[in-house]
Parts: C-alpha cells; sequence; structure tokens
C-alpha cells in the first residue's frame, strides 16, 4: 500500500535562479530620469517593420511605385532604429543581475538578433533596384518581419509584465 506524504516528507522545490545574488534587482541602467530608453526605443522599429509589410501589400495591390520606395524606406529606417534599440537593450542584458540570470531575456535577446537580421537584409536587398525587389521576396521578408517582431514583442511583454524586468529604476 503507498504511502501519502506527510508534511515532515514533503519537499519543496525552489528554483535556483531565485537564489542567485542580485535576481530582485532588475531595474533598468539606461535610463533618463528612471525612464527606461529600451522600451521606449523599441516601438519606432516594431512600426516601422509593419509599415514595410503594409507598404509592400499596397505596391502588389496598386503597382504604384511610391510604395516600393515607401517600403525601401520603412526597411531602411526600421533596422537602424532597431540596432538603437538593441544598443540600449545590450546593455541591459548584461550588467542589470536579474536580467541576466534569467534565461527568457536571452531568449529575447536572440530572437531580436534574428529580427534584426531580416531587417537587415531587407533593406539590403532593395538598395539597388527597390521596384523590383518587392515581389515576391521583398513581402516574403517582410512578412517574416512580422512574424519575428511578434515573437520578439511576446517575449520582451512577458519580461516586462509577468517579470517586472527593465523598468523604472528604483533610485539606481
Amino acid at each position: 500500500m503507498a504511502q501519502t506524504p506527510t508534511p515532515s516528507r514533503e519537499r519543496k522545490l525552489t528554483d535556483p535562479v531565485i537564489l542567485h545574488p542580485g535576481y530582485d534587482e532588475t531595474g533598468s541602467k539606461v535610463a533618463i530620469a528612471s525612464h527606461p530608453i529600451h522600451a521606449m526605443a523599441v516601438a519606432f522599429p516594431i512600426a516601422l517593420t509593419f509599415s514595410n509589410f503594409g507598404a509592400d501589400a499596397f505596391y502588389w495591390w496598386t503597382g504604384d511605385v511610391f510604395w516600393a520606395r515607401a517600403a525601401l524606406w520603412a526597411a531602411g529606417v526600421a533596422f537602424l532604429l532597431g540596432l538603437a534599440a538593441a544598443a540600449t537593450g545590450l546593455p541591459e542584458l548584461l550588467f542589470v543581475p536579474g536580467i541576466r540570470v534569467r534565461a527568457s531575456a536571452w531568449t529575447h535577446a536572440a530572437v531580436a538578433m534574428v529580427l534584426l537580421s531580416i531587417l537587415g537584409i531587407n533593406w539590403g536587398y532593395r538598395l539597388y533596384g527597390y521596384e523590383a525587389a518587392v515581389l515576391p521576396y521583398g513581402i516574403l521578408l517582410s512578412g517574416f518581419g512580422v512574424i519575428m517582431v511578434g515573437a520578439t514583442g511576446w517575449h520582451g511583454g512577458k519580461l516586462v509584465f509577468d517579470y517586472n524586468l527593465g523598468g523604472a529604476s528604483k533610485g539606481s
């Protein structure tokens, strides 16, 4: 007959990451007046990635060269502002102990690097013939960029809203 565990025989499972020194130190180190710059900077590459896909779709629909040129600019500025957002997120990852110790923060960074690679490839592909670049590969790269923005944003949102990472610094 199986024994039922008694309170004295039960073992509590503890996440070893919680025991790491600095686990609770999660405030942003790259901030202006305690407002985290990374959280502000990511809005622009996200919006421009969606704009890139939208401009490609409008070009496909209308054939108007304006949309192909708009897609070129959206891809380029999304890539450049994405680099700026990465430059503010990387110090948070490396220098804030409560962020650095979490695997989900590293996952967010890796997915964001894939997104940046896609944005850079998309922009480079369009530089020497933006109209011809839209169909079929430009719009496919833009669509993949939108999917990767969703994945990156989901991971980043989990870090901020579920784990309270990278928020306003607490006087540090």
